[in-house]
């Protein structure tokens, strides 16, 4: 059988499972795909009513009152019936009953209303009339406004008596709609003609190098989280201890993506189902061009893969000859600074941004040996004090982070980094320790004063812990998993030095 795969069409054997359609696609275990199964149509009528006459046609739009309810009833009679007389008030076609009370009171009629009247106040010889001016008469049933004509006004002026209504037919709207289901079950069966799709392909926008690179941080995973949805947006909120300068502008229109760039929520990424207007809050990240039947049915919380266009070019963490390579493909020149040995590891990128590395056509890579990088283990149920350290050592969003040293001097207890003082000032007091472990990676929490100050300990202790504080200003939150005698005997104060959760 045929099935259409991300835009691509292959040939699977008769019941296939989507795992089976999913081989060599983009797809992260756990994420929702989108199977299209069928469009579907759906003919609606509506309170619009085309009244053909052999001077041509002319709408009518239903006031959906019980006069309204008259005029539906009566269609069949009305067909067939002929201009009786017109004047520069009214056209009216008749005669045919109805079950209309009499009232002889006089009311007002706008130019183009629809409404019945009773001749000689009898409701076996009823009329229908056109008002073709502004007026006030009594007709004998009534206001009884049964609607508007909305199209052919022309016709209604061009008739005279003895034309005729030849049929009066509802106008109906069709409308399609998309019968998408959304698994994350890859032991589904697939059927002839559906339609896969297992992740958004985003366009980013090359003016844009701030948003692009926080997309392209947001997925280094290889997915991101729908935080919010609604009838307008999907919403990630995966990332938003950030700050972004002010970028591309625009009207936010169906199947772009957005972040917001300033106030409450800054970092998050918005995908759009709905067009709204320009925002000045509002930074543009790049178009969705495969993949928007994700969007338009995804669950709070799925998960969604995320492939951008570009890729980010990224070279830290690989070896030099690796990240060469892989920046030559993009058409980006390499300088190599420091060890430039092809297995020395890239442990910094100038610049970091793949939009503006693309633009430039160039970057400086600065290589270091393996065993110069130092591992770091860190416990995530740690969440605050993991995050900030991830935050200030750039591990966040690369695989070898930075650490300068604050202060350090041969036969110190303890080593101190720069922190970020102000991130510090919401880093809340953990569990006090007992007692402080050689190794132990920790920082300085908001009841001191040197509060995001962070600190590897060097000999244990019970009353210190890694930066020199007590237990009620320490939060331990994981540990230095490098050779810690190697580690400070190359120290001094105000080196970088560079860290890695991975094993390299």
């Amino acid at each position: 059988m045929k099935v259409i795969v991300n835009g691509k069409e292959r040939k699977l054997k008769d019941g296939a499972l989507l795992k089976d359609a999913l081989k060599g696609e983009q797809y992260v275990p756990g994420t929702v795909v989108a199977i299209h199964k069928s469009t579907e149509s759906l003919r609606v009528e509506s309170d619009d009513f085309e009244v053909m006459t052999n001077k041509g046609s002319f709408c009518i739009h239903l006031n959906g009152s019980e006069y309204a309810r008259v005029w539906k009833a009566s269609m069949p009679s009305i067909k067939g019936c002929t201009a009786r007389w017109s004047t520069h008030n009214i056209t009216a076609f008749g005669a045919f009953p109805t079950d209309l009370k009499v009232d002889r009171g006089e009311y007002m009629y706008q130019r183009y209303d629809c409404f019945f009247s009773l001749g000689g106040f009898d409701n076996s010889t009823t009329y229908l009339m056109v008002a073709k001016d502004n007026h006030k008469w009594g007709y004998g049933a009534g206001s009884a406004i049964v609607g508007r004509v909305t199209r052919g006004r022309h016709v209604i002026d061009s008739l005279v008596e003895t034309d005729e209504i030849l049929s009066i037919e509802p106008v109906v709207s069709e409308t399609f709609t998309e019968n998408y289901e959304l698994t994350t079950d890859l032991e589904f069966r697939l059927d002839e003609g559906n339609k896969v799709e297992s992740y958004i392909k985003i366009k980013l926008d090359m003016d844009a190098p701030e948003s692009a690179e926080h997309m392209m941080v947001l997925t280094q995973r290889g997915y991101i989280t729908a935080t919010h949805v609604s009838g307008s947006y999907v919403a990630s909120d995966d990332d938003m201890d950030i700050k972004i300068a002010s970028e591309t502008k625009g009207v936010r229109e169906v199947g772009s993506v957005y972040v917001r760039s300033t106030g409450v929520g800054t970092g998050r990424m918005f995908f759009y189902k709905e067009r709204r207007q320009m925002g000045e809050s509002f930074n543009h990240v790049g178009d969705v061009e495969v993949g928007r039947s994700i969007i338009a049915s995804v669950r709070e919380n799925d998960r969604i893969t995320v492939v951008t266009d570009p890729p980010r070019r990224l070279a830290v963490g690989m070896t030099m000859a690796e990240g060469e390579r892989m920046l030559s493909e993009a058409g980006i020149k390499v300088e190599r600074t420091g060890d430039s040995d092809d297995s020395a590891i890239v442990a910094e990128q100038i610049p970091e941004m793949t939009v503006t590395a693309i633009r430039d056509g160039k970057v400086q890579l600065f290589g270091v040996k393996k065993e110069d990088i130092y591992r770091v283990q860190l416990d995530d149920t740690f969440e605050q004090d993991v995050h900030y350290f991830r935050k200030v050592t750039g591990l966040s969003h690369k695989s070898v982070g930075t650490l300068r040293v604050h202060f350090w001097f041969p036969g110190m207890t303890m080593v101190t980094f720069e922190g970020d003082y102000d991130k510090g000032k919401s880093l809340y007091p953990g569990e006090p320790f007992k007692r402080c472990k050689r190794g132990d990676l920790g920082l300085t929490n908001q009841a001191c004063d040197h509060h995001g100050l962070i600190g590897v300990r060097v000999e244990a202790s019970k009353e210190f812990g890694p930066t020199g504080e007590e237990p009620y200003g320490t939060n331990i939150f994981g540990k230095f998993a490098g050779d810690l005698d190697k580690f400070t005997d190359s120290l001094e104060d105000g080196k970088t030095v560079y860290i890695t959760e991975r094993k390299l």
